[in-house]
């Protein structure tokens, strides 16, 4: 493992993008999403991505000069073509969007079709949050998880996030996957070549695995068992089926360079919370996050990663020499 400071890391990576047949504006753009998933201490969405869009990429599985379009089929509707470009362009403008029609109408939805792996979902319903609204996402990815009783993954991992303002202190966020654990955390045992706990995944028999190699050609278990099913349905209907995506079992892999674009799906809903919730809102999430701080031994959704956020700020990151050594290859070929 080597240390390298936030600004070095996002200095490499967008380097390593930049030189892999994408725009300049649009490598930033993943970089900054790629490295802030790393300060957050989530991994499994951080640089270790970075191989796959750059040989995507280069590939032309996701076209890394693509810009996304926008159209406003309704006073508080909005739709946008990511173009088979990556998604963080896309989700820039629907945020941007869809703030601007919630300050007017008071709510706002807005759809992405076409478009790729979204990162960490709870780091855009931030980004939300910060500027003072309510702000929910959903995205459908890669087929993952069984319809309850099945045995073939049909259904994404399909993440839900949420966030709220706060009248003192950052906005609550909560961020999770509807399998048990995200699929990224079997991928960085898989790369580590460690085994996952037992409940974590099952294999192409739907027989329970500790081996990660098995639970990536197997299944996801979805939290709550047969409720995790029914969410990642919901989220099915509410990412691909609104936005014309792709359903997850249509798919391409996130993780190699075959197949067509993936066409994912992702659907922003923002609320102005003091239209809808009165002037108080603020003051009355004070007083629930004080409510719930008061019993010993909780947390608010999302401190952890700040925790982490502040330490990687002060203290960098830890990255494997191998993955380093990757993205400095990459950057200079």
């Amino acid at each position: 493992m080597a240390n390298i400071a936030l600004k070095d890391a996002e200095a490499l990576a967008f380097q390593a993008l930049a030189a892999s047949r994408i725009a300049p504006h649009i490598a930033l753009s993943v970089a900054q999403a790629l490295v802030a998933a790393e300060a957050d201490g989530l991994a499994s969405h951080g640089l270790l991505r970075l191989p796959y869009y750059a040989d995507q990429a280069l590939a032309g599985k996701v076209d890394g000069f693509a810009e996304p379009t926008l159209e406003r089929p309704a006073a508080s509707l909005a739709r946008i073509d990511a173009h088979d470009g990556f998604a963080f362009p896309a989700i820039t403008l629907a945020l941007s969007e869809g703030t601007s029609i919630a300050r007017e109408t008071g709510i706002a939805a807005v759809g992405i079709g076409n478009s790729h792996h979204s990162g960490v979902m709870g780091f855009h319903v931030e980004a939300a949050a910060a500027q003072g609204f309510l702000a929910l996402a959903f995205t459908n990815s890669q087929a993952a998880i069984a319809p309850w009783g099945g045995k073939t993954a049909l259904f994404g991992t399909n993440p839900i996030a949420f966030a709220t303002p706060r009248r003192s202190g950052l906005p609550v966020v909560i961020d999770l996957s509807v399998s048990k654990v995200a699929r990224g955390k079997v991928m960085v045992a898989r790369s580590k070549g460690e085994p996952i706990p037992l409940g974590w995944a099952l294999d192409v028999e739907g027989n329970p695995t500790t081996d990660a190699d098995a639970a990536m050609a197997g299944t996801m278990v979805p939290v709550g068992d047969a409720k995790g099913a029914c969410l990642a349905l919901m989220v099915e209907i509410l990412a691909a089926g609104l936005t014309g995506a792709n359903f997850s079992y249509q798919t391409s892999s996130m993780f190699d360079i075959k197949g067509p674009p993936p066409h994912l799906g992702q659907l922003f809903i923002v609320i102005d919370p003091q239209r809808l919730g009165g002037e108080d809102f603020l003051d009355r999430i004070d007083s629930l996050a004080s409510a719930i701080l008061a019993q010993p031994g909780t947390r608010l959704p999302g401190d952890n990663r700040l925790i982490a956020r502040h330490k990687a700020q002060s203290q960098g990151l830890e990255l494997p020499d191998s993955l380093i050594a990757d993205l400095e290859r990459r950057a200079t070929s």
